[in-house]
């Protein structure tokens, strides 16, 4: 068994917010979550998250978000208050009275380190076991280890000296080994040690680095990837890791049967599912829990965010969020579906149409330069150019029904609540307020007049008449 510590505690001043720095998104996701999902497929039968600054506002955003990690194989998490920030080994001291029982492994992870990967922590955890070492360290050669400290191992890799950067001699500073950070301890050998910590350094900090000469054997585990212990402290590093995570995520999708045109122009959230033979176009971004169906084109130009596309649909120059998509389907140019809109198979949701809160039945179009919100439209409904659902009478939404087989002619308002049955028809420039029945014709507007002989008169002509 496993228990998993998370340092959380920091402000970050580095990266000049209010906002805790492990609450900053890296893509879809904050940089404390990553580090959860990171660790769920080790199974760890306690998450202990060490908060201080804003710690509440850690809590709350982590438990608000737990469905984004995964509530199968994580535990309920614990919250632990550092309430003065001195130092890492400060920080794991905190745990002693939550761990006072505890017998196993203790894996220490870094809040703002976001990009480990899951087989990574497994290999260290195994290496850790197999051993029986006290202490497990997870190293990396940096092609510029300038400020950090080196590892220095046997030649079984177990560590030998660990000498900070400023204390390097030269032929020292040859190795570029270094250490990333991760540690798994075996907790009561750590815990026996830990009241021991001084602070003696200028910072006047407890580093947990001092624990590793007091247990025996310490062992290290080499990164083949370096890229995966990136630290977050400003927003360039944050900038940076989201190239290397889009690097990851493009490579794997494009490995998987996936087109990316031009991918440096394009971003993908490692949390959206792709199916072979999707196209993607330049200038595009899928973020959130998206997916997108095989055969599909997506751009160029396209935002899709918190979305389902189905098989063989095309969503050009639009923006679809929160909304679900049938097969088949072409969306814009120009379109923008959001709200928790759901269009069917074989439709059309052309230029410049906006569906706030709208269900719409398969093969029905809504060719272009529409407005429908709050509305259920059934199958083969056809709404013409300029059709405007009037959902909001200032107080409350109300919504517009619309029965299979109905056509709206241009430039229609249909004001809610109002519902339309079947095989309707409402004539061009028409304003509906009333229920229409089943195989109808509405004409609602009012009758041409026209005056013959009139003709708007010239500013020169109005003061002509002024003078006599």
């Amino acid at each position: 068994m496993v228990a998993v510590a998370i340092l959380a505690a920091g402000r970050g001043t580095r990266m000049k917010s209010d906002l805790p720095k492990v609450l900053h998104q890296l893509a879809s996701c904050s940089l404390a979550e990553r580090v959860l999902k990171s660790c769920v497929s080790i199974q760890p039968s306690r998450i202990m998250v060490i908060v201080g600054y804003r710690g509440d506002l850690v809590q709350k955003s982590l438990l608000g978000n737990k469905n984004n990690i995964d509530n199968d194989n994580i535990p309920t998490l614990e919250f632990v208050e550092q309430t003065e920030q001195l130092g890492t080994g400060h920080a794991i001291q905190q745990l002693l009275p939550y761990l006072k029982e505890f017998s196993e492994d203790l894996l220490v992870l870094n809040g703002d380190v976001p990009l480990l990967r899951p087989e990574t922590l497994k290999q260290l955890i195994d290496a850790h076991k197999e051993n029986q070492n006290a202490a497990t360290i997870l190293t990396a050669n940096l092609p510029n280890p300038k400020g950090y400290g080196r590892i220095f191992c046997d030649t079984n890799n177990f560590v030998t000296q660990i000498v900070e950067d400023r204390d390097c001699t030269a032929a020292q500073k040859q190795n570029h080994r270094v250490n990333a950070g991760v540690y798994c301890f075996k907790w009561p050998d750590l815990a026996k040690i830990l009241p021991e910590l001084k602070a003696d350094n200028d910072q006047q900090e407890y580093y947990l680095t001092d624990v590793v000469p007091l247990l025996n054997p310490v062992m290290a585990v080499n990164l083949n990837d370096y890229q995966e212990i990136v630290g977050i402290n400003h927003r360039k590093h944050l900038a940076a890791a989201y190239e290397i995570l889009q690097m990851r995520v493009k490579d794997n999708w494009m490995a998987a049967g996936v087109t990316l045109i031009d991918p440096d122009s394009i971003t993908i959230d490692d949390t959206v599912l792709l199916e072979q033979d999707v196209i993607v176009e330049p200038q595009t971004h899928i973020r959130g829990r998206s997916t997108i169906g095989s055969g599909s084109r997506i751009g160029p130009g396209s935002l899709i965010e918190n979305s389902q596309i189905g098989k063989n649909t095309s969503v050009l120059y639009s923006v679809v969020s929160d909304s679900v998509v049938g097969d088949n389907t072409r969306i814009g140019p120009y379109a923008h579906l959001r709200g928790d809109s759901q269009v069917g198979s074989d439709c059309r949701i052309g230029n410049f149409v906006e569906l706030k809160k709208v269900q719409v039945g398969d093969r029905s179009n809504a060719a272009h330069l529409s407005y429908l919100g709050d509305a259920t439209l059934g199958e083969n409904v056809n709404i013409g150019a300029g059709t405007i659902t009037a959902n909001y009478n200032g107080v409350k939404k109300h919504k517009t029904q619309i029965g299979d087989r109905s056509k709206t002619g241009s430039n229609s308002v249909l004001v809610a609540p109002v519902t339309l049955g079947e095989d309707v028809t409402v004539a061009a420039g028409s304003v509906v307020t009333k229920d229409v029945e089943d195989d109808s014709l509405v004409v609602a507007r009012s009758r041409q007049t026209v005056r013959k002989g009139w003709r708007l008169k010239s500013s020169g002509e109005s003061k002509q008449e002024n003078k006599s």
